[in-house]
């Protein structure tokens, strides 16, 4: 199975073409498990902190903001961490585009990697709530997984690798026993990589 690393980031807003990405964080999950000692957090530094009602979504002050780690140290950070296992996110594009914004700006390269957006697959392994559920928060009501700090990037890592944890055994009948297969399955994963 191998070493997955689930990512979410958290901005200064909803739009991934305008925000500023502001933090980024990371849990592996290997071999099937979830390694809660194979994580990776960090806020990135901002010139001037986001708006005061997106700071109430994310919890990360001004002073967080000011004070976080400089981005080009950040972002080779969690290069580093990454390595080049396949990335995992719930609604990937906007993690990807984040992300990948960042890099061109902060670090002058491009990052494409191949992920797995947990959305699409998670539709695929349980067709009967496709219709119904949409966001993280749906899909984690409906497995009765709790999340202690919602929209923190590493909270919210948790809450994904554990959704993840529940798909995994439904692969082999989605038609995905390896993971590339399963990564390939993911419709974000088509224009990502």
């Amino acid at each position: 199975m191998g070493r997955w690393v689930v990512v979410d980031v958290e901005s200064s807003g909803p739009d991934a073409v305008n925000d500023r990405l502001i933090a980024v964080g990371a849990l592996a999950i290997v071999d099937g498990q979830i390694d809660l000692s194979d994580s990776f957090e960090v806020i990135l530094r901002q010139d001037a902190p986001s708006p005061a009602d997106n700071i109430e979504v994310h919890g990360i002050g001004g002073t967080e903001q000011a004070l976080g780690m400089d981005p080009r140290e950040a972002l080779a950070a969690f290069l580093d961490f990454a390595g080049k296992d396949p990335l995992v996110a719930f609604h990937a594009p906007f993690d990807a585009t984040m992300l990948r914004r960042a890099f061109d700006l902060h670090l002058g390269i491009a990052f494409r990697r191949p992920w797995m957006d947990l959305a699409d697959i998670a539709c695929l392994a349980w067709p009967k709530y496709a219709s119904r559920l949409s966001g993280l928060d749906d899909w984690l009501e409906a497995f009765s997984i709790p999340v202690a700090f919602r929209h923190r990037a590493i909270a919210d890592c948790l809450a994904t690798a554990q959704l993840m944890l529940m798909a995994l055994p439904e692969a082999a009948g989605i038609g995905a026993s390896t993971s590339g297969k399963l990564v390939s399955l993911s419709r974000a994963d088509r224009w990502l990589s």
